[in-house]
């Protein structure tokens, strides 16, 4: 992880709660294969991940992000990403693009800890990180929305923070983005099609 910081943060940080994301890309993938009449790819990963820095708001250029997956100790895999296989697939791997190179972690949750908890307690920890300027944040909705929405109105004001939901929520000291739109664009829909 090539940073000149002493932690090994990169200075951009996405935070998604993994599961939440692959429930999303079914529901779109179901939707619009009704409504397009065709079939609907397995999202690229690497192509959402970079429409999500994209909509945190980070242009071209050499950049480091760190993508931190979080997912149910159920579920190995993603069903509707590729790749999918947490372990073997994605913890610990990286990916370069115009946007730079990003490395990604898939965090199991404990079974004493649950969901929430860690992806809150993840939250917490990476907007108290110095180095860190740009976190994007993708929670479940209905589980987490409020408790981050909290978590955030501690956090620096100088960071830029985005988080994704399916529709507009109640505000906070945050950007927010509609998650559809990256997962759309991951899962090879185009406008013209709609």
């Amino acid at each position: 992880m090539p940073s000149n910081n002493t932690s090994g943060w990169a200075e951009n940080v996405i935070i998604a709660d993994a599961d939440h994301l692959d429930r999303v890309a079914f529901d779109l993938t179901v939707n619009f294969e009704r409504m397009l009449e065709r079939r609907i790819p397995r999202a690229d990963l690497a192509r959402w991940a970079e429409c999500v820095v994209l909509d945190g708001g980070l242009r071209e250029g050499d950049h480091h992000t760190h993508l931190i997956l979080i997912h149910d100790p159920k579920k190995a895999a993603f069903d509707n990403f590729t790749p999918a296989h947490f372990e073997n697939e994605l913890n610990g791997q990286a990916f370069n693009g115009p946007l730079g190179e990003f490395t990604i972690s898939a965090i199991q949750i404990e079974e004493n800890v649950g969901g929430d908890r860690l992806l809150c307690d993840t939250v917490a920890y990476i907007t108290a990180q110095p180095e860190v300027k740009r976190i994007m944040i993708i929670p479940d909705e209905e589980r987490d929305y409020d408790t981050v929405r909290q978590l955030l109105r501690q956090a620096d004001p100088d960071k830029h923070i985005t988080l994704f939901a399916m529709q507009p929520m109640p505000g906070g000291n945050f950007r927010q983005e509609i998650l559809g739109y990256s997962l759309m664009s991951a899962l090879g829909i185009k406008g013209e099609e709609l």
